[in-house]
């Protein structure tokens, strides 16, 4: 019996599922036999004497003795599970690193990252490094979002762990593609180039790093050149510890406080990273999952308080307003306006999903008796929605309330009635 198979992970996972609810044999047959062993071939049972029932009814078939083509086996668990590891050369730590991957895939996915990001994060681990950073960027209304996931690597096994991940609002100018931003300084050793290169993704990252430095230095951007650096343009200069020079279009982001905000996560559980781009923006999000000291569930609005000063850790404090005792309920306040997609449950439902996760979803109202597009976000410390045009410039809420559409209907019904009488007055004098 062959038992090599490209299904060994799954089956071998099967198989330790199996032992943890307590089925002790298995039975398994190959129909056809050629094509190797699949998961739906196994069939679990806690005893010998229900495994071996089911295997004489399954190995008959209508067959006489000793004709079937597509033999049946039952093993004990524990047996069959051992011969698929030798048979595949599965190791526990190839079992151990598969379902590592598969629990971290599960995690990232939860946070609402895509293939894309879950990839990197495949080709990151194959590096066996302690720990390593995965980054990302995510495009918003007031600028791209930076955010790097953090993964390390267990010190009692080879397990990597993603407990945390940081966002930064990145407000600089977008670098070209394979562009990144370079602290330039003497070479203090007598062997090797005249300068060392230093590169970062971040252009905060490479500015806190270039206010270190006490030497002559420079930061520029720059892209890799073969194996060398080529600098496409520079930014700041530093001589004797002090900045000597700030190109004018960086002084914003060199001189600028900078907002950002490191999130924690258990198991892929707490906000997702869509939610802290959101947040990081000044935007507020819906929590159905949270937990007090007590150990009671219950749902909130939270919002960064960015107004506030930083925890210790470098945080902005999180202002909460707790669903349904603050008293903001986003499907009434919907209702107070001229809201075309509100007016359709399907399509109000999908708006209050996009607006608890902190998004500006795109709404068809009325403005000066004509159609237009805007932008909703919801604003919960004060119970209402604010509306921006597509460029973000704010729009007065009180011109889309249904009220004021109702006055406008009356003051138009007025103006019709004088105009009525006016021509009815005429019309007597003629």
């Amino acid at each position: 019996m062959n038992l090599e198979t490209k299904y060994a992970d799954v089956i071998v996972s099967l198989l330790e599922d199996a032992q943890d609810i307590g089925m002790k044999y298995v039975v398994f047959g190959m129909l056809p036999m050629e094509r190797g062993l699949e998961p739906r071939d196994l069939d679990f049972f806690d005893t010998l004497g229900a495994a071996l029932d089911h295997w004489e009814l399954k190995s008959g078939y209508g067959y006489l003795p000793g004709d079937n083509p597509n033999p049946v086996y039952y093993r004990p668990v524990e047996q069959l599970l051992e011969e698929i590891k030798t048979a595949n050369s599965l190791t526990k730590q190839d079992i151990m690193n598969r379902n590592n991957l598969e629990n971290l895939t599960e995690e990232m996915k939860m946070l609402g990252l895509g293939d894309k990001e879950i990839t990197q994060m495949q080709e990151l681990m194959q590096n066996n490094l302690a720990e390593f950073q995965l980054r990302t960027k995510i495009p918003g209304n007031k600028g791209v979002v930076d955010t790097v996931l953090y993964f390390k690597r267990s010190n009692q096994s080879e397990n990597y762990y993603l407990n945390k991940f940081h966002v930064t609002l990145n407000k600089a100018k977008q670098l070209d593609e394979g562009q990144k931003y370079l602290v330039i300084t003497a070479n203090p050793g007598e062997q090797g180039p005249e300068k060392l290169f230093r590169s970062f993704e971040s252009p905060y990252e490479a500015v806190a790093y270039f206010k270190e430095e006490q030497g002559k230095s420079e930061l520029a951007v720059g892209a890799k050149n073969g194996k060398d650096w080529k600098v496409a343009y520079g930014l700041a200069n530093r001589e004797d510890g002090k900045t000597s020079y700030v190109a004018n279009e960086f002084n914003k982001t060199f001189y600028s406080p900078v907002v950002d905000q490191t999130y924690f996560v258990e198991k892929g559980r707490g906000f997702t990273v869509e939610q802290a781009a959101n947040m990081i923006q000044g935007r507020s999000v819906y929590r159905d999952d949270l937990m007090n000291i007590g150990g009671q569930p219950y749902k909130a609005w939270m919002k960064l308080d960015m107004d506030g000063v930083k925890d210790r850790h470098g945080n902005y404090m999180v202002n909460q307003y707790t669903d349904p005792a603050y008293g903001f309920h986003i499907a009434d306040v919907l209702d107070k306006y001229q809201i075309k997609e509100a007016a359709v449950p399907e399509q109000k439902e999908a708006l209050i999903a996009e607006l608890k996760k902190g998004n500006r979803p795109l709404i068809t109202t009325v403005k000066d008796g004509q159609e237009v597009k805007l932008h909703l976000e919801a604003v919960p410390r004060y119970s209402q929605v604010n509306f921006y045009q597509e460029n973000g410039k704010p729009e007065r809420r009180e011109q889309f309330e249904k009220a004021a559409e109702k006055q406008q209907e009356m003051a138009a019904g007025k103006g019709k009635e004088k105009a009525t009488s006016k021509e009815a007055a005429q019309a007597m004098t003629i």
